[in-house]
């Protein structure tokens, strides 16, 4: 599939959203390279989420003004010999005619661009970046301590915190062109679990079936989102490894998404069965998990607390391990005892966007409500969201089943369900570490559009995208 490629106008859409909402001049920086182990061996460079957001290029070290009803552009100069390494750049003339900029002017002199916007750098909004070498130029130009990864602690009051409510009311709705490669980016990382479902019956280890998914990712041009999860460990939520070996009995997890070269992520868990085929016990708990995944993404619907939504997940969840006896007694109950957490010990989602985890760099403050905070209690804790659903919103929904040890041996967790979790009916589903299904879901005026529809989902389909690679 060909990625769509956003209009300039809607980048030009958004500045003139952002100015509108703006009592003053506000800075953003791309960020700078970062070095891998010497100064000229980079990581690839991708620009802060904020700086892409108003303008859908990574330019290293440049910087976006927003000062009296312009937008202007700070960049480095090309170099004599760029030609050379890098090949032709477009010169200043051109960057401004192909992103319909006001200007875009020589990186040295932004220092007096900034005292003609606001009669002193200190007044000019601006948000931490996530890189140390970001931050001290920002200091540097505004006079101003600014650290990095320190958007959730902006104090209130100030021109940066203003800038950050309405880079928020600007990004927590997203618009046509971001929708487009929303779905773009989860349609190509749909066909990445597939061609990893279609890998694994040939891998011996891990390492083989990501590099199924990761090559199918750059097959369509996606960059990775975030750093693949691809184990049969499942029950170590963020595993970053992938040498383990794969055994006729194990579940794989594959935590994998790709991310559009505008910077658009998709984020997509699937699991299934290195033989082929699940086990009774292994299907059992995997419906589960599908029947708690799918009531919640039905309640994705405007104006529903997505707080609903991840209780609603959990609730389900525990009335359907009560069917399979893991535990006794009244439903309700069980959840308010904390019964859900127990084996679904995070939240069922968080926002997604030009970050998978989209907007956590202004920390709570974009995610919660006003008069909303996080709960105290085990698993509820980390809901990353409880904000009331609107159209244009897109999130994940992602609940899960994991036997972690360490959760099922804490009194302090397990003990106020007591005998109602059934450790004996527990020990017949030992072959499952761990299942987390996830799709990638779209809040709309009607129903909630599930991006990530085309990965295979239900047992029997990926049974059959198993089966299928099998014959060939």
């Amino acid at each position: 599939m060909l990625l769509p490629r956003s209009p300039i106008s809607a980048f030009a859409s958004r500045r003139s959203a952002l100015q509108a909402r703006l009592d003053g001049p506000a800075l953003f920086a791309a960020g700078q390279p970062r070095a891998r182990n010497y100064r000229n061996n980079h990581h690839r460079f991708r620009a802060s989420s904020h700086f892409l957001y108003f303008l859908g290029a990574a330019i290293p070290g440049a910087a976006l003004l927003f000062a009296r009803g312009t937008a202007q552009l700070f960049a480095s100069a090309p170099e004599a010999d760029d030609a050379l390494w890098h090949g032709p750049q477009p010169t200043f003339a051109e960057l401004r005619e192909a992103h319909q900029l006001d200007a875009v002017r020589p990186l040295d002199e932004l220092p007096g661009a900034l005292r003609d916007a606001g009669g002193s750098a200190a007044s000019v909004a601006t948000l931490p970046t996530e890189d140390a070498a970001s931050a001290e130029w920002l200091s540097s130009l505004l006079g101003r301590t600014i650290r990095p990864g320190t958007g959730h602690t902006i104090a209130e009051g100030t021109p940066d915190h203003a800038l950050a409510l309405a880079v928020i009311a600007l990004r927590l709705r997203h618009d046509a062109a971001a929708i487009a490669q929303l779905r773009a980016g989860a349609e190509a990382s749909s066909s990445a679990h597939l061609a990893g479902m279609r890998a694994t019956r040939g891998a011996r280890f891990e390492w083989e079936v990501a590099a199924a998914m990761t090559g199918e990712l750059r097959r369509h041009n996606l960059d990775d989102a975030y750093s693949p999860i691809v184990t049969v460990r499942g029950e170590v939520l963020h595993n970053p490894t992938h040498d383990n070996p794969l055994t006729a009995g194990d579940l794989l997890l594959a935590d994998v998404g790709g991310e559009t070269p505008e910077g658009w992520a998709a984020d997509i868990t699937r699991v299934w069965p290195v033989s082929g085929r699940f086990s009774p016990t292994q299907r059992a708990i995997y419906d589960a998990v599908l029947a708690a995944q799918e009531a919640a993404i039905a309640r994705v619907k405007k104006g529903t607390r997505y707080r609903a939504v991840h209780e609603t997940a959990g609730r389900t969840l525990v009335a359907a391990l009560k069917d399979l006896g893991i535990f006794k007694g009244d439903v309700d109950g069980l959840y308010e005892r904390g019964a859900a957490a127990i084996f679904f010990p995070h939240g069922v989602g968080h926002l997604l966007g030009l970050d998978v985890h989209d907007l956590e760099d202004l920390g709570d403050r974009a995610a919660y409500g006003p008069g909303r905070v996080r709960s105290t209690r085990f698993g509820d804790c980390y809901l990353r969201l409880d904000l009331d659903l609107e159209p244009g919103m897109a999130v994940t929904i992602e609940p899960g089943f994991y036997q972690v040890p360490a959760i099922l041996a804490d009194a302090t967790l397990t003990g106020a369900i007591g005998a109602d979790l059934d450790r004996d009916v527990l020990q017949r589903f030992a072959d499952v570490r761990g299942i987390r299904i996830e799709d990638d879901v779209l809040c709309t005026e009607g129903e909630p559009e599930v991006l990530s529809r085309a990965a295979p989902k239900t047992t029997a389909a990926v049974e059959a995208a198993m089966a299928q690679a099998a014959d060939q």
